[in-house]
């Protein structure tokens, strides 16, 4: 595993050829006409066919070979510590483990499994600083992942959350696993969050760790936090009328992970397109957790979502990427000039019975992983987890 310092620009240029199929990441135009993708200095310069763009003088040219090329993963819905380590399930490298499930980004529900972790003001502020620091100076496997989610408690004030902001804190970790579990007193503190920049999320459905306790659709409506956390339940979910309600009631981020009920899964989304209100689904794991870590799990709701829930695959795979990227204003997750070089390149498994990737996917069958690229940076090759693809790309040297 490797340890990436993030204070350390990337530079150079990637050129990845010969595409089969384009992945936005974009729920409008989720495929694009286009077989060739350049990034310079870790960013998006130009999309197209190969033969209208500047390919020339590449530090790194890749060779997909009809392969398939998406934006980089985002799990929504993490629990890290500190490093590469889970005291949850007592194990390492499982970061890395998720790059090798074409995870580029991780955004953290809160730092809840720190063995002793202070739920004094001062404590749980400092440990928040503590997670940020220490994940944005070093990146394991190249993964980005957005920590520093502190758990609300009783007797916070104000003043807390705009000392937060300033430490550079831009998260709250799921509201509900700490002390405050009142709908009205969780309201008034994320109000306060949002007023200095931290984006929210909230605990739905049944109890999960010792300390936390069932948040139902009363509380989740009227703390009003930016992300639904976990809507199908993390273990278990909130009868589906509660579900349907959380949907039409409001118009906030609605958060599927694997770490639940899949029916209550396939049910949110199923009403979120019924409202005709897709963009609001992002997808996550919740994980680690007592179900254990799930290195595919984004995978592995795409499929599930796309082959049981009659979802073309190409659209799942927003889910997972634009959607997420758009709510947590991420400057990745979409295929456009500008962004982060973030991508995963992909193909069919193995004697799968699709024809092609999006059918494979659709019957529920994992791809391959042939890929990861993060910042421009070719981070892993062929993965050690996923099925193995039928066609690997190829780093051919400079152009």
């Amino acid at each position: 595993m490797a340890l990436v310092a993030t204070n350390q620009a990337p530079k150079g240029k990637l050129v990845v050829k010969n595409i089969g199929l384009m992945l936005s990441g974009d729920l409008q135009a989720p495929i694009l006409d286009a077989d060739c993708i350049i990034a310079i200095d870790g960013r998006i310069d130009s999309i197209g066919k190969e033969s209208s763009l500047d390919t020339k003088g590449a530090d790194t040219l890749v060779d997909a070979k009809q392969t398939a090329l998406a934006p980089g993963l985002i799990d929504s819905h993490v629990h890290p510590v500190f490093g590469d380590w889970t005291p949850r399930q007592i194990q390492i490298n499982w970061i890395d483990s998720f790059l090798h499930g074409g995870v580029t980004t991780m955004i953290s529900a809160g730092e809840v499994h720190l063995p002793g972790r202070p739920k004094d003001i001062v404590g749980l502020k400092a440990a928040a600083i503590t997670a940020q620091r220490s994940f944005d100076n070093l990146r394991p496997g190249g993964i980005k992942l957005h920590a520093g989610a502190p758990v609300i408690e009783k007797g916070m004030v104000e003043e807390d959350f705009k000392d937060l902001a300033e430490a550079g804190v831009k998260l709250l970790g799921e509201v509900g696993l700490g002390g405050v579990k009142e709908g009205e007193e969780a309201k008034k503190m994320v109000a306060w969050a949002r007023k200095y920049g931290l984006q929210s999320t909230i605990h739905t459905g049944g109890p999960s760790i010792p300390g936390s306790g069932l948040i139902d659709s009363d509380v989740v409506l009227e703390a009003d936090a930016d992300v639904i956390g976990h809507i199908n339940g993390g273990h278990t979910a909130l009868p589906l009328k509660e579900i349907r309600c959380l949907c039409e009631r409001c118009t906030r981020a609605i958060e599927i992970v694997h770490n639940g009920n899949e029916a209550a899964a396939l049910y949110a989304m199923r009403t979120a397109f019924e409202l005709g209100q897709s963009e609001r689904i992002i997808l996550g794991t919740d994980s680690p957790a007592g179900s254990g870590v799930q290195p595919l799990g984004i995978l592995r709701m795409i499929a599930m979502l796309s082959a049981i829930g009659d979802v073309p695959a190409e659209i799942a795979f927003c889910f997972a990427t634009g959607n997420t990227a758009r709510i947590r204003e991420l400057d990745c997750g979409l295929l456009e000039p500008g962004r982060a070089a973030d991508f995963v390149i992909l193909d069919r498994a193995q004697h799968t019975a699709g024809k092609t990737l999006l059918e494979s996917v659709g019957l529920g069958d994992l791809p391959g992983v042939g890929m990861v690229i993060i910042d421009g940076v070719p981070r892993s090759g062929r993965s050690r987890n996923t099925p193995p693809a039928t066609t690997l790309p190829e780093i051919v040297g400079a152009g």
